[in-house]
C-alpha cells in the first residue's frame, strides 16, 4: 500500500502553487453555477476579503445577490495574511443555504491543531488554500453534502511575498497569473492577496480533501451512487485507495461524545504526497472534479418529495449533530479559530437552524429510526457491485 506522506517530498517546481490555485478557483465556480442552476430560485453571492500579513484589523467590503454593497471588518489576526472569496447561497427553493468558500491564507508559525502529528513543523511559516463547502437543502429527503479539496506547504524560513488577484475573469475561467484581475460577476472589486514567491523553500507540502454525505431518510441506491462515484474518481490512482480513503472517511467523521457517525460517509485524505505532485495534484482534482456527479443526481432525484412537520424536525435535530461535529472535532475549524482565520469563512458551514430536544429518540421501527440503525453504521455500499 501506498504511503499517504512523503517526509520529504519532491521540490515543488515554480508556479506550482499558482497551478492549484488556478484549479481551486475554477472548481469553485463550477461548484456554485451548478448548485444555482438546480435551484433554480438563488444565486451565490459573493463576499471577497483579504487581509494583508499584519496584525491590524482590516475592513472587507462584500456584495449580495442583490448587488448591494455593504462593509464589515474582521477581528485582528497577528501574523496571518492572504485573502479569499466566500460565496454564500440563502433561502433557495432547493437549497436553505449553501456556502462553497475559496481562501489563500499565509500565516509566520503554525497552530497547535496543524502540528499535533507534525511536532517538525511546529513554529515553522505556512501557506494553504483550498475550496471547501457544504450545502444544507431545504427537503429533509435531500441529504446534506460536504466537500474539501485543499493544498498545504510549510517554509524552512518566513517566505517572500507578492500580490495576486483572485475571481473569476468574465468568462468563468479562473484568473492566472498572466490575467489582470477582472471583476466577478457581480462586479465586485478584486482585490490583490499575497502569495510566497516560489523561490522559497518548502520544507513540506502536500494535498488533503474529499466528500462526504450526510443523509436524514436513508436510500440504498443514493448511498451507492454516492461511493461508486467516489471509488471512480481514485480508482486511476489505485485499488487501495479507496477503501483506505473510505474508512478514514467513516473514522474521521464521527462524533465521539454521541458514538455515533456523521453520515454514510465517502472519501477522506490528508497529508497525501505520496504519488509527487503532478500524480499527487491529479488525484486532487479527480476528487474535486467528482462532487459534482455524487451529489446532483441525488439532489434532482429527492428535492420533491412531498415531506411534513414530522420529517422538517428530523432534519432540524440531526442537523444538531452536524453543528456538533463541526464545532466540537473537526480540525479545519480548529485550524482556522487557532491561526487567526476569518470567523464568518470558518463557520460558513453551520446549518441556518437547529434544535436539540433533551434526550429525544426516534420511535422504533420508524424511518427515523432506520437512519441510525441501518444507514449510519459504516458498511461496504459496493459490495459485488
Amino acid at each position: 500500500m501506498t504511503a499517504a506522506t512523503n517526509a520529504n517530498p519532491e521540490p515543488l517546481r515554480a508556479n506550482a502553487t499558482a497551478a492549484v490555485r488556478r484549479y481551486l478557483l475554477d472548481l469553485q465556480s463550477r461548484i456554485c453555477e451548478t448548485l444555482a442552476e438546480e435551484d433554480g430560485a438563488a444565486e451565490f453571492g459573493h463576499d471577497e476579503w483579504t487581509r494583508p500579513t499584519n496584525t491590524q484589523p482590516i475592513a472587507h467590503s462584500a456584495v449580495s445577490n442583490t448587488g448591494k454593497a455593504h462593509a464589515g471588518s474582521d477581528r485582528p489576526a497577528a501574523a496571518l495574511g492572504g485573502g479569499g472569496l466566500s460565496r454564500i447561497l440563502s433561502e433557495g427553493a432547493v437549497f436553505e443555504k449553501a456556502g462553497v468558500a475559496f481562501s489563500h491564507v499565509q500565516g509566520t508559525a503554525l497552530p497547535p491543531s496543524a502540528t499535533a502529528q507534525r511536532p517538525e513543523l511546529a513554529g515553522k511559516p505556512w501557506e494553504a488554500m483550498g475550496v471547501s463547502l457544504v450545502i444544507h437543502p431545504r427537503n429533509p429527503y435531500v441529504p446534506t453534502s460536504h466537500a474539501n479539496v485543499r493544498f498545504f506547504c510549510a517554509y524552512e524560513n518566513a517566505p517572500e511575498h507578492h500580490a495576486e488577484g483572485f475571481g473569476s475573469n468574465s468568462s468563468g475561467a479562473a484568473v492566472t497569473d498572466a490575467s489582470p484581475p477582472s471583476p466577478t460577476t457581480s462586479d465586485a472589486p478584486v482585490k490583490p492577496v499575497e502569495r510566497p514567491r516560489q523561490t522559497d523553500r518548502a520544507a513540506t507540502w502536500w494535498f488533503a480533501g474529499g466528500f462526504d454525505l450526510t443523509p436524514y431518510y436513508g436510500f440504498e441506491e443514493d448511498c451507492v451512487h454516492w461511493h461508486r462515484t467516489a471509488r471512480d474518481a481514485v480508482a486511476p490512482f489505485g485499488s487501495a485507495l479507496y477503501p483506505r480513503f473510505k474508512k478514514a472517511c467513516d473514522d474521521y467523521f464521527f462524533l465521539k461524545h454521541r458514538h455515533e457517525p456523521r453520515g454514510i460517509g465517502g472519501l477522506f485524505f490528508d497529508d497525501f504526497n505520496a504519488l509527487g505532485f503532478d500524480q499527487s495534484f491529479a488525484l486532487l482534482r479527480s476528487v474535486g472534479d467528482a462532487y459534482l456527479p455524487a451529489y446532483r443526481p441525488i439532489v434532482a432525484r429527492r428535492k420533491g418529495t412531498p415531506y411534513g412537520e414530522r420529517e422538517r424536525e428530523f432534519q432540524l435535530r440531526r442537523r444538531g449533530r452536524y453543528a456538533e461535529f463541526n464545532l466540537v472535532w473537526d480540525r479545519g475549524t480548529q485550524f482556522g479559530l487557532q491561526s487567526g482565520g476569518r470567523t464568518e469563512s470558518i463557520l460558513m458551514s453551520l446549518p441556518p437552524l437547529a434544535r436539540w430536544d433533551y434526550a429525544w429518540a426516534p420511535e422504533p421501527g420508524s424511518p427515523e429510526a432506520e437512519l441510525t440503525e441501518r444507514f449510519l453504521p459504516p458498511r461496504d455500499w459496493l459490495a459485488n457491485r
